[in-house]
């Protein structure tokens, strides 16, 4: 790469990380001016492309929020007005509210600074969608990705982003919802919606449920971005900061958990030295500021057991039973069976095999489970250190039929096929329960 396509590369890079900071921002203006979330976000969306086109010519304008909200703010009034003295009486009266785009100072309040990114979070995650539409909408309307990216992202069709989009602010203005902050129990509940909508993406950023890579970095970095944004504005929900230190702590494994063919790297087998140490610095330090507040949660202990692990120096040195404990806690306070899966591993490595495997059995028939590959590859994995070699060959094998991504199903059957020469040549062996 040339310098000067480096540069303008790193240019672009950086309007749209700005595009996607103040996006939130402007949508949250003209949703609490007009009450109109559905045609607000549509007039944002106009607005960033206006942005992404122009900006990389024209340098960003002073107060690039202002100029986003301004433009957003006019392409809205296009969209609500049908008589021609109603439209410019209001756009004067927008224009006394909002600077002229470029010619406001840096310094001068800027919109949206009412916690209306915060609002818009809650509001994308209202209780009539469903997580799949959430998730959708929270990337679109907070995180600043167009649809495509949403598509690419998710590894679905871009038809089925933007009708998912569309139904969804329909539905929500169809729901008589307010923009504003909910209050108390139903506040409670939304964020508890809220965190395990960025888990999700978080999550599918991390694993990718389907498709060719294991990780979607990009969305990873999405909702750890989201997730800051969401512990600054709230630094007394300390479950919010517990995500945080969660996607921190275990997004700093990102570049070791592939090899140089794209190969899925175990935790076992990880080279330490590639995990991001500020990743797990900052992790590590919001922990010590939230564990000692005595108010543990689903998240923080998540994150204090992925703590115990960036602090070992190698898979040999982690403390297993500290670990194990942890789950046992986790385990009791959460209905997330998967949970349970995790706290297997982590009760063979202290107990023995066997004792996973038992582990593994009270929960093999609940419904989150039975049919999902982690259940077949835990249970795999600890056959094969019991010495039930045949077992395993088979529940690797079930584990690499269901959905997962590619990477992950090669990695089961290259499992599979280093024990069957093994298993070849051994005699038969009892079945481990």
């Amino acid at each position: 790469m040339t310098g000067a396509t480096a540069g303008s590369a790193g240019r672009t890079a950086g309007f749209e990380g700005l595009l996607r900071e103040i996006a939130p921002q402007a949508l949250g203006a003209l949703t609490r001016r007009y009450g109109r979330f559905d045609l607000a976000e549509d007039a944002v969306q106009e607005a960033l492309l206006a942005a992404a086109t122009q900006w990389p010519e024209s340098g960003v304008p002073a107060n690039p929020t202002a100029w986003l909200t301004t433009v957003a703010g006019r392409k809205l009034t296009d969209l609500l007005r049908s008589e021609q003295s109603r439209r410019q009486r209001e756009e004067r009266e927008f224009a006394r509210e909002v600077p002229v785009a470029g010619t406001a100072s840096p310094d001068e309040p800027r919109p949206g600074d009412q916690d209306d990114t915060l609002i818009t979070i809650f509001l994308c995650c209202h209780p009539e969608l469903k997580p799949p539409t959430q998730i959708a909408l929270t990337l679109r309307a907070v995180g600043g990705l167009t649809t495509a990216e949403i598509a690419r992202g998710l590894l679905i069709p871009e038809t089925t982003v933007a009708q998912r989009i569309s139904r969804a602010k329909q539905r929500i203005q169809a729901s008589g919802a307010r923009f504003r902050m909910p209050a108390g129990a139903e506040r409670d509940r939304r964020l508890a919606v809220v965190l395990q909508v960025l888990y999700l993406i978080f999550n599918e950023g991390y694993i990718a449920s389907s498709g060719p890579n294991l990780q979607r970095a990009e969305l990873a970095a999405e909702a750890i971005r989201l997730t800051r944004m969401l512990w600054q504005r709230l630094p007394d929900e300390l479950e919010v900061g517990g995500l945080l230190a969660l996607m921190l702590l275990t997004g700093s494994r990102q570049d070791a958990r592939t090899g140089p063919a794209g190969e899925l790297v175990p935790l076992a087998d990880q080279d330490r030295s590639r995990w991001n140490r500020s990743m797990i610095t900052e992790g590590i330090g919001l922990l010590e500021r939230i564990l000692p507040q005595r108010r543990p949660g689903s998240y923080q202990l998540q994150a204090a057991i992925a703590a115990v692990h960036a602090e070992a120096e190698r898979y040999e040195d982690t403390d297993w039973p500290q670990i194990a404990a942890l789950y046992g806690v986790l385990d009791r306070i959460s209905e997330d069976r998967m949970i349970t899966l995790n706290r297997a591993v982590a009760v063979a490595m202290v107990h023995g095999p066997a004792a996973g495997l038992e582990l593994l059995d009270q929960v093999a028939d609940h419904p989150q489970l039975a049919e999902h590959h982690r259940l077949f590859a835990v249970r795999a994995h600890l056959l094969e250190q019991s010495g039930a070699t045949a077992a395993a060959i088979e529940a690797y094998g079930e584990a690499a039929r269901r959905p997962l991504s590619t990477t992950e199903r090669r990695y089961l059957q290259e499992r599979a096929a280093r024990l069957a020469p093994a298993e070849s040549d051994a005699a038969p062996e009892s079945d481990v329960r």
